[in-house]
C-alpha cells in the first residue's frame, strides 16, 4: 500500500502539472507529463502484486483533477479511457519490440540506438491510440475540435512518454544494478559544471531576453555538446530539464515560440522543439555509447586474438612434429623449428621450397624423389597425402631418417588468394626400425613354430599309413581317432600361425599405394575361389560384380582384404545353399570409393556387428565353423591403414553386408564404367 500511495502522489503531481498548462478556451494541456509517468510506472511494476490498484488510482486521480480544473465529468471519464488505453497499448508494443530491456520484462539497459527508434514507435502508437479517444471526446463534449488540437494531443503525449520513460528506465536500471555515478576526474567535473552554466545561459538568452531573434534551434548546440562528451543518463536528464525550461518560458509568454498567436500552433511548435532536443541528444549519446562498446569489444577481441596467436605460435614451435605451410607459388608461409630439424637443418636459399635433392629426399627404397611427387605439390594438385614415408639423407642426417609426411590443400582465403598446402612431418625412423625388427621376429618365430608342426604332420602321416595296414581292432580305431584329433589340432595351430603372420603384416608392413584396377583384382580373387570350390567338389559360388571404381591402395594388402571378406562370405553359408555374393562400389565426390560386399550366408548374430572386428572374436563359435577370429581384424586393420572405415550390417535379403571405404585413384569424378 505504501507503493500504491507513492504512485498516487506521483501521478497526482504529474496530472496537476499538466492541467496547469491548459490553453485558453480549450480543455487541452500544453504538456502532459502524466502520460510518461503512467507508462513508466506500469512498465516498472511487472510481476508485482496489487497491480489492480494502479488503474483505480489513475482513474480516481484523473477524474478528480480534471473535474476540479473545469472539465465535465463525462469528458474526464473519457480522458481516463484514453490514458488507460495509451498505457496498455504502449506496454503491449514496447514489450514486443524490446523484451530485453529493463521495464519491458528484461534486464538490459536502454543503451542502443535501435532501442530509441523502437521506443519512438511504441510511444507513437500509444499516443495515436490516445489521440483517437481524447480529442474525439472533446469534440462530442464541445461540438468542435481542430486538427491542430489533435496534433498537440499526439505530440505532447509522445514527447512525454519518450523523455520520462527513457529517464526512468535508465535510472531504474542503475538503481536495480547498484550502479554508482562516477565522475572521471576534476576536469570532467569542470566540464559538467560548464555545460550546466552554458545551457542555462543559452536558454535565458534564447527565451528570456527580448531581442526578437529566433534563437531556439541554435540551442541544440548544448545538447550536442552533452551527447558527445558526457554520460548518457546525464544527457537524458539534461534534455528533460532543457525541455521543461522551454515549456515554462513559452507558458509565460517569453521566447521565440510565444510570438505565435494561435495557442495550438504554439503548443505544437514548442513540443516539436522539445522532442527534437530529446531525439537529437539521445541518438547521438546512444550512438556514441554503441561505438565505444564496439571499440571495446574490438580491442578485447584483438587482445584475445593476439594472445591466441602467441599461444598457437608457442604450441607450434614446441611441437616435435614438423609443420609447414606453403603457398601455391611454392613460397613458405611458416615453418616451425621441428620442420627444419627433421630435414637435417637444410633450408632453401630463398623463401621458396627448394628441389628435393637439396633436402636429400628419397623414396623409402632409396630412389630419388621427383619434384612433382613432393607432398605440397600433390596436395595442391588435389591429391591429399596421408602418412607417405620418405627417406631424408643429407649432411645433417648422414645415417638417414625416415619421415612420414601428410599434406592437405588449404582453400583460398579470397579472390586474390591462390590457396596453399599444410604439410606435417613425423619422424618414424624408430617406429620403422621397431616394425622391421618385429616382422623379422615374427617370421623367425613362425618359422620355428612351423618346423615342429611339419614334424608332427610327418609323423602323423606315417602313423596313419601304419594304422591302415593293421587289422580292424577297437584299439586301432581308438588310435585312428586320436590321430585325427592330432591332425585337426595341428591344422588349427598352422592356421593360427598363418593368421598371426597376416595380422602382423597388415599392421606393420610398409604400405606402397599405387593405382589399382579394382575390377581386375576382384575378378582374379573370385576366379580363384571358384577354382577352389571345383577342386573340392562343391558347387562354385555365384558372383555378381557391379561397377567397381579404381582405387589407390597397396595391391598385396588389398588382395588380402578381398580374399578374407569373400572367403568369409563363402564359408559362412548354410549347408546345401549355393553362396551368392554381390560386389559393387560407389564414388564419393570427396575422392572416396565405397565398396560393398553382400552375401546370402547365415548372417551375424545381433550385438556382434562391431565385435567381429576385434581380435580373436568368433560370432559363430558354437556353430561348427572353423576359424581363429583374426580374419576380420586383419580386414579392419588394412582398411584403416588406407585411411578408410569398415562396418558390417544385415543384408535385407538375408545374410551379411560389409561396407568399407578406400581412397579413389582420381580426385575428379571418373567416367561411367561399363558393367
Amino acid at each position: 500500500m505504501i507503493r500504491t500511495a507513492a504512485w498516487a502522489l506521483l501521478y497526482l503531481a504529474a496530472t496537476l502539472a499538466g492541467r496547469l498548462t491548459i490553453m485558453d478556451g480549450t480543455s487541452l494541456s500544453l504538456v502532459w507529463p502524466a502520460a510518461g509517468v503512467s507508462v513508466l510506472w506500469f512498465s516498472a511494476q511487472r510481476g508485482r502484486r496489487l497491480r489492480w490498484a494502479d488503474p483505480i488510482v489513475l482513474t480516481v486521480i484523473t477524474v478528480a483533477v480534471n473535474t476540479a480544473t473545469g472539465a465535465p465529468l463525462a469528458l474526464a471519464c473519457c480522458f481516463v479511457v484514453a490514458n488507460l488505453a495509451q498505457v496498455y497499448v504502449f506496454l503491449a508494443v514496447f514489450r514486443r519490440l524490446c523484451p530485453h530491456l529493463w521495464g519491458a520484462g528484461g534486464e538490459e539497459q536502454f543503451s542502443r540506438s535501435v532501442d530509441l527508434w523502437r521506443l519512438l514507435v511504441a510511444a507513437g502508437v500509444a499516443a495515436a491510440t490516445s489521440t483517437m479517444i481524447g480529442p474525439t471526446a472533446v469534440w462530442f463534449s464541445t461540438g468542435h475540435v481542430a486538427w491542430s488540437e489533435a496534433a498537440v494531443w499526439f505530440t505532447r503525449n509522445a514527447v512525454s512518454i519518450l523523455l520520462i520513460s527513457v529517464a526512468g528506465m535508465r535510472l531504474g536500471h542503475h538503481l536495480a544494478t547498484g550502479w554508482r555515478f562516477h565522475l572521471a576526474g576534476p576536469l570532467r567535473i569542470v566540464e559538467y559544471a560548464a555545460l550546466i552554466v552554458c545551457s542555462v545561459t543559452a536558454y535565458i538568452v534564447g527565451f528570456a531576453l527580448n531581442h526578437g531573434l529566433p534563437l531556439a534551434f541554435p540551442l541544440l548546440a548544448v545538447t550536442v555538446w552533452a551527447a558527445l562528451r558526457l554520460h548518457t543518463t546525464f544527457v537524458v536528464f539534461h534534455d528533460l530539464c532543457l525541455g521543461t525550461l522551454a515549456i515554462l518560458f513559452t507558458l509565460h509568454g517569453e521566447g521565440p515560440f510565444a510570438g505565435i498567436t494561435a495557442h495550438p500552433t504554439r503548443a505544437l511548435v514548442a513540443q516539436a522543439f522539445v522532442g527534437m532536443v530529446a531525439i537529437v541528444g539521445l541518438s547521438i549519446a546512444l550512438g556514441r555509447d554503441e561505438r565505444a562498446a564496439l571499440l571495446e569489444q574490438l580491442t578485447a577481441a584483438g587482445k584475445a586474438a593476439a594472445a591466441q596467436a602467441r599461444l598457437l605460435t608457442t604450441i607450434v614451435d614446441s611441437m616435435s612434429d614438423g609443420l609447414a605451410v606453403v603457398r601455391a607459388d611454392g613460397r613458405w608461409i611458416m615453418r616451425n623449428p621441428a620442420a627444419a630439424a627433421l630435414l637435417g637443418g637444410v633450408t632453401s636459399e630463398n623463401d621458396h621450397v627448394a628441389a628435393p635433392d637439396r633436402y636429400g629426399l628419397f623414396h623409402p627404397d632409396g630412389t630419388p624423389l621427383p619434384p612433382e611427387e613432393m607432398a605440397h605439390h600433390q596436395a595442391l594438385a588435389g591429391h591429399a597425402v596421408r602418412n607417405r614415408e620418405m627417406l631424408v639423407r643429407n649432411p645433417g642426417v648422414p645415417e638417414g631418417r625416415v619421415v612420414s609426411v601428410s599434406a592437405t590443400a588449404l582453400p583460398a582465403a579470397g579472390p586474390d588468394d591462390e590457396g596453399g598446402a599444410v604439410v606435417v612431418f613425423h619422424d618414424v625412423t624408430a617406429e620403422r626400425r621397431h616394425r622391421d625388427e618385429l616382422s623379422s621376429f615374427a617370421g623367425v618365430v613362425a618359422h620355428d613354430l612351423l618346423n615342429p608342426l611339419t614334424t608332427i604332420d610327418g609323423w602323423a602321416e606315417t602313423l596313419d599309413d601304419a594304422l591302415r595296414l593293421m587289422p580292424d581292432h577297437p584299439a586301432v580305431r581308438e588310435a585312428e581317432d586320436s590321430l585325427s584329433r592330432i591332425n585337426r589340432a595341428s591344422a588349427r595351430m598352422r592356421h593360427l600361425i598363418n593368421d598371426l603372420l597376416a595380422y602382423t603384416t597388415a599392421r606393420n608392413a610398409t604400405i606402397a599405394p599405387v593405382e589399382v584396377v579394382l575390377r581386375d583384382l576382384v575378378v582374379d580373387v573370385t576366379t580363384a575361389r571358384g577354382d577352389l570350390a571345383a577342386a573340392a567338389g562343391t558347387p562354385p559360388p555365384q558372383f555378381t560384380i557391379g561397377r567397381l571404381f579404381d582405387v589407390r591402395a597397396d595391391p598385396v594388402l588389398l588382395r588380402q582384404l578381398f580374399d578374407n571378406l569373400i572367403g568369409n562370405a563363402v564359408k559362412y553359408t548354410a549347408p546345401g545353399v549355393i553362396p551368392r555374393i554381390t560386389i559393387s562400389s560407389e564414388y564419393d565426390a570427396a575422392g572416396i570409393v565405397r565398396v560393398e560386399i553382400a552375401d546370402n550366408g547365415i548372417g551375424i548374430p545381433p550385438g556382434h556387428h562391431d565385435a567381429i572386428f576385434t581380435n580373436f572374436h568368433r560370432a559363430h563359435r558354437s556353430s561348427g565353423y572353423a576359424g581363429t577370429g583374426l580374419g576380420l581384424a586383419i580386414c579392419k586393420r588394412i582398411v584403416e591403414r588406407h585411411g578408410g572405415t569398415i562396418m558390417a550390417t544385415d543384408n535385407e535379403a538375408g545374410g551379411s553386408r560389409f561396407v568399407f571405404t578406400l581412397p579413389s585413384a582420381t580426385v575428379e569424378a571418373p567416367l561411367p564404367a561399363t558393367v
